[in-house]
C-alpha cells in the first residue's frame, strides 16, 4: 500500500544527470519540483545529479527521480538511493535495468506471450556482419541503441547501404544494436500508475508525428506532432491494448510508474518498449494521459511521489 508522505519530508526532485537525456529531465525535474512547492511539500528541493550526488542526497528523506536515461534509468540512482535506505519513485533497481534494454525486455515480454516485432540483436562482439544477421527480417528496418531513450541513435533503414550507416550512428550511443522490422501502423502510449495498491492503466494516446516516425524533434517540439486523446480505436482494441499495458508492466516487475509504447498494425498492438521514467515536461505523454483520466499534473505528481518504497 502507497504511504501518505509528510508535507515537510525532504524530498530530492532528481534532475539532469549524466546521460544524453539531461536536458529533457531538467525540465521533467523543474516541472516536478514546481508542482510539489504548489502542493506544499516545502522542503522539496531541486537537486541537479552529478558525480557528487551520494554527498548531496545525504538528508534528504524520499528521492522523487525525475531523472531519464543512463544512470537515472537503468537501475544505477536506484541500486545507490538502495544502500543509503532513501525511499525513491518509481520503479527499482531490477526493472530499471531489465526495461532500459530493449532486448532483455523483449526476452521478458516473450515469455508473457506478448505481441512483439520481429528483431535480431547486433552485439558488440558478434562475429556475424550486420547485413547477414538481418537476412530472416524484411526490410525497411528500424535500428535502435539497445539502451537509449528519447530515439537518440535510431534511424530507419531501407537497404544493406543505409543498414551500416545506422549502425555506424548507434554504436556512438551502446555497443549492441537492435535491429527491428519496421511496421506502417498506429503509434500509441499508455501510462501506468499505481493507487491504493492497485495498478491501472491510463487512456490509450495515439500520436502522429510529422516527421517520418517518433523522432527526438517530434518528441519535443510543440506542433511536431498530433496527439489524438483517447486513441481512434474500438473499445475492443483500446481493452485489449490496456490489458496487454499491465501485463506487461507486471512482467517486468515495475512498480510506482511506467509507460508502455506500441505500434498498431493490421490489429495486432505490438509492445515496442517499456519506460520506467517517464517525461513530465510539457509536450510529454503521462501528464496527458493522465488529464485523460481526470488526474491533473500536481494530482498526478503527488501520485508518483507517494509510490515511494513500493519499488522492488
Amino acid at each position: 500500500m502507497q504511504g501518505i508522505i509528510s508535507k515537510n519530508a525532504k524530498i530530492a526532485v532528481l534532475c539532469g544527470g549524466m546521460s544524453t537525456e539531461k536536458e529533457v529531465s531538467m525540465r521533467s525535474g523543474k516541472n516536478c519540483y514546481e508542482a510539489l512547492k504548489r502542493l506544499g511539500y516545502v522542503n522539496a528541493q531541486l537537486v541537479i545529479v552529478d558525480n557528487n550526488i551520494a554527498q548531496i542526497l545525504k538528508g534528504y528523506d524520499y528521492a522523487y527521480n525525475a531523472l531519464h536515461g543512463k544512470y537515472g534509468e537503468d537501475g544505477c540512482i536506484q541500486g545507490l538511493l538502495e544502500i543509503m535506505k532513501i525511499p525513491y519513485t518509481g520503479c527499482g533497481v531490477m526493472s530499471s535495468a531489465v526495461c532500459m534494454n530493449k532486448e532483455y525486455t523483449k526476452r521478458l515480454l516473450k515469455n508473457a506471450g506478448i505481441p512483439l516485432i520481429n528483431s535480431i540483436l547486433q552485439t558488440a562482439n558478434s562475429k556475424i556482419d550486420v547485413r547477414n544477421a538481418v537476412a530472416e527480417l524484411n526490410y525497411p528496418l528500424m535500428v535502435k541503441p539497445v539502451s537509449e531513450g528519447s530515439s537518440f541513435g535510431m534511424n530507419k533503414v531501407n537497404n544493406p547501404v543505409e543498414l551500416i550507416k545506422a549502425c555506424e550512428e548507434a554504436v556512438k550511443y551502446n555497443p549492441d544494436i537492435l535491429i527491428e522490422e519496421y511496421k506502417e501502423g498506429i503509434s500509441a502510449t499508455v501510462g501506468v500508475l499505481e493507487k491504493d495498491g492497485k495498478i491501472f492503466a491510463t487512456e490509450v494516446l495515439e500520436f502522429r508525428p510529422k516527421n517520418e516516425w517518433y523522432d527526438y524533434e517530434a518528441k519535443y517540439t510543440k506542433g511536431m506532432t498530433e496527439f489524438i486523446l483517447p486513441a481512434q480505436i474500438s473499445e475492443e482494441l483500446t481493452k485489449k491494448i490496456k490489458e496487454i499495458t499491465i501485463k506487461a508492466f507486471e512482467a517486468c516487475a515495475c512498480s510506482g510508474v511506467a509507460r508502455v509504447d506500441f505500434l498498431i498494425s493490421d490489429g495486432v498492438p505490438y509492445v515496442l518498449e517499456i519506460n520506467t521514467s517517464p517525461g513530465m515536461t510539457d509536450t510529454s505523454d503521462l501528464p496527458a494521459q493522465a488529464a485523460a483520466c481526470g488526474i491533473g499534473f500536481d494530482e498526478l505528481v503527488e501520485l508518483i511521489l507517494n509510490s515511494a518504497g513500493l519499488s522492488k
